[in-house]
């Protein structure tokens, strides 16, 4: 066993006893919870009743987060304390109205888990215990938002990122669903400058989204106050992306919570998407004088502003902006500080990375704002007592299970190119694509970014409903979350599929793949959202286009996410490109698919008696090409240069030096495949591939890299065709840019024949 393997092996009986010991993690997790559940499209007001209950949860939630931080305190750890009480509120209201199939939620300031943690073991999906011993410190209560029982299917990611996601779950479930669609997304007041985040505001009044954005605009960020930060009003830049603004004073009221929230949720059924944005307390004719005392009394802490005011020399009748979510809500100290802070007062301070070092867990707890009233304790007693709601929480289907399959009929119903025609493989992709919109119209969604045309997916795309395809422009980044998104808004067989070009899948289009690394599903295995990237014009297969369109990272980025995906194609020609896709939609799973650009021709069997493949062939993570009596060398050709192999092996076996050509079709191959191919070759085996191999400083990357770390464990011969300089190139067609870069068949022949 090679030192890879034996890390591998290692690996995997680590992660094993992790899952073994979890609580939360499984395939199907019943939760009894709290009856306490409001039907949003119909309930048009809160009772009492219900607003106690609801503040009743909010305050145990709040206990429970002071009691977590206190006890990650005593192993020298914090967690961002401000952020995650701030959200419970809100999030207490938004779990009443989830339903978990026609209405969702997701959160965007994953750093706020904390507070969402806490608000699922109040309601009673997870044990309170467990999160005050086990936050931060194990698998069920991780650090971040995370999937568990009753939560959100995706964390946080980056900030911004779960704006476009958040769109691309609603339109999902609108398109599935007759009427009720509506995603609820709690957004801090810092990610929505992001790219992604902008671009998926304007992906939710593209798309007509169901979608309410609730803004956290506690007005204090990583750095400080977040007028110091990014002083800009968020409100009316993503009202010009088409976002109607619902103005309250506070999320903190619960009854007004529930009117926006009604409100945005009439505005999501009519096709627009909302925002309800916290203004705050100011000075104003109508509300009179906002100052400190004001402030004190409204939340019953005057001691404790005072004493802060006074010891910082400040008039309690100084005027101030009181936020509409305050950070730190309920923990009187620190939320004080920050109204201090976002008015640029002497002793302000941020709580971003609230915590309890060095603080006294017992006196926050007898804090006025950390009880419970008795009408509020009366109705928590209530709920506890009636019989409990029943939520199951199911996992996605494992990778590879069955998705959307192609009858054989269906199959022999496409017309593909003949052997040896000069084609793009993208004409291969296109017909796949189109054959499986035809036979699972309802089941299939696509988001374009301004590429149909060389992309060639239009065919698919007319043959599917206007609210399964959605245009993005040029706004890559948010389509493939967007593309997360549709993925996660349901459970059922379906083809999500997202197409741009390598040269932007190298780039910021890789969010959506990073996505995957945050993901986790029940069983603590990520295995990938059911997307397909369908990253054309991969490689320099694309000449003429120059470096701005050139992909040569490629094969490097999807080796990296291969652990997160079902498989990753590289097609060697049109009929490959047609198997991939189909074998992609086949699969539940996360899947990369290269397609090359330039025309290619279409493989034949070695006796001449056809194509290589046929419609109706399953797909094969390797193909034999060509074989030679008592051939004791190989080449392995990965994508587009396939026929230079062809070529090389028959000027090789001219020369006396029988060398056989394998395909590979994609990654992974399965568990010693590889180790299988190389051992009748002891002679050794050549690499090819349009993709960068690396450098000296480096090391051998890409496919390249993986059959090197395999011949050296059986210490076989190799040597790789690739490229290995990509700083100074022809802008000539994809033949004469291969010729710069070294990938010809005559150097194929000289690597064989050098082994």
């Amino acid at each position: 066993m090679n030192s890879i393997q034996a890390a591998v092996s290692g690996q995997a009986r680590r992660n094993k006893k992790l899952l073994a010991d979890a609580k939360y993690l499984g395939t199907r997790i019943t939760s009894k919870v709290l009856p306490l559940q409001i039907d949003v499209a119909h309930a048009t007001s809160l009772s009492q009743d219900q607003i106690d209950g609801l503040e009743a949860l909010q305050t145990e939630a709040a206990r429970t987060s002071i009691k977590s931080l206190a006890s990650l305190a005593k192993i020298g750890e914090l967690d961002h304390l401000g952020g995650g009480l701030e959200l419970i509120p809100a999030l207490t209201l938004t779990l009443a109205v989830t339903d978990y199939e026609r209405v969702d939620f997701t959160i965007e300031h994953a750093h706020t888990s904390i507070g969402y943690f806490s608000t699922l073991a109040a309601y009673g999906f997870v044990d309170a215990t467990d999160v005050i011993d086990g936050f931060r410190r194990g698998i069920d209560v991780p650090g971040h938002v995370s999937w568990l029982p009753g939560g959100t299917q995706l964390n946080g990611g980056r900030l911004g990122v779960m704006v476009p996601v958040s769109v691309g779950q609603a339109l999902g479930k609108r398109a599935r669903r007759d009427d009720g669609a509506w995603v609820i997304t709690h957004c801090g007041d810092a990610g929505w400058i992001s790219g992604q985040a902008l671009n998926g505001f304007n992906g939710a009044d593209v798309g007509r989204a169901p979608v309410t954005f609730i803004m956290h605009r506690n007005g204090i960020q990583l750095s400080g106050a977040t007028h110091a930060v990014m002083d800009k009003d968020p409100r009316p830049i993503i009202e010009s992306l088409g976002i109607r603004i619902l103005e309250i004073p506070t999320l903190h009221d619960t009854a007004a919570l529930y009117a926006a929230y009604r409100e945005g949720w009439r505005l999501a059924q009519e096709g627009t998407p909302n925002l309800i944005y916290p203004t705050g307390y100011r000075s104003s004719q109508q509300q009179g004088v906002i100052d400190l005392s004001w402030f004190a009394d409204k939340y019953g802490i005057r001691p404790r502003v005072e004493a802060l005011a006074a010891s910082n020399g400040v008039s309690m009748d100084r005027p101030v902006w009181v936020p509409g979510s305050l950070m730190s809500y309920g923990d009187e100290g620190p939320m004080t500080e920050c109204v201090f802070l976002v008015n640029a007062l002497p002793g302000g301070a941020g709580h971003h990375d609230g915590h309890m070092k060095d603080r006294d867990e017992a006196a926050v707890l007898a804090e006025p704002m950390m009880q419970l009233s008795a009408a509020q304790r009366a109705v928590l007693d209530g709920l506890r007592k009636a019989s409990p709601r029943t939520v199951v929480t199911r996992a996605r289907p494992a990778t590879g299970s069955d998705n959307l399959k192609l009858t054989s009929a269906q199959l022999q119903a496409v017309k593909l190119p003949d052997a040896g025609d000069s084609t793009s493989a993208r004409g291969g992709s296109e017909a796949a694509y189109a054959a499986v919109a035809g036979a699972h119209a309802d089941a299939v969604f696509i988001v374009s970014c301004d590429l149909d045309a060389s992309t060639k997916l239009g065919k698919a795309r007319a043959l599917i409903a206007a609210d399964h395809a959605l245009e993005m422009s040029i706004e890559e980044q948010a389509a493939a979350l967007i593309a997360d998104g549709l993925a996660m808004s349901s459970r059922q067989p379906s083809l999500n599929v997202v197409s741009t070009f390598a040269a932007f899948f190298e780039g910021i289009a890789r969010e959506g793949y990073d996505l995957w690394r945050y993901q986790r599903n029940l069983t603590g295995v990520n295995e990938g959202l059911n997307v397909t990237f369908h990253v054309s014009h991969v490689g320099a297969c694309t000449g003429r286009d120059h470096f701005s369109g050139w992909g040569l990272d490629w094969i490097n980025i999807g080796l990296t996410y291969l652990p997160y995906l079902h498989r990753f194609y590289a097609p060697a020609d049109a009929r490959a490109a047609f198997l991939a896709v189909v074998d992609g939609a086949a699969h539940y799973g996360g899947h990369i698919i290269g397609i090359p650009r330039d025309n290619l021709p279409v493989l034949a069997k070695q006796d001449g008696s056809g194509a290589l493949w046929e419609a109706t062939d399953g797909w094969e993570s390797v193909t034999t090409f060509r074989t030679y009596a008592g051939a004791e060398r190989a080449i392995l050709a990965f994508g587009a240069p396939v026929f230079l192999a062809e070529d090389a092996a028959a000027k090789l076996a001219k020369k006396g030096v029988p060398t056989d050509v394998h395909i590979i079709n994609g990654l992974p191959l399965e568990p010693k495949q590889l180790e299988k191919l190389l051992a009748p070759y002891p002679a050794g085996v050549v690499t090819i591939e349009d993709g960068f191999i690396g450098t000296e400083y480096t090391g051998v990357r890409g496919f390249a890299g993986l059959v090197a770390s395999k011949a050296a464990d059986a210490c076989l011969p190799v040597a790789h065709v690739g490229i290995t300089d990509p700083t100074t190139a022809p802008a000539d067609g994809h033949m004469e840019t291969w010729n710069h870069f070294g990938i010809t068949s005559a150097a194929l022949v000289k690597a064989v024949q050098n082994l």
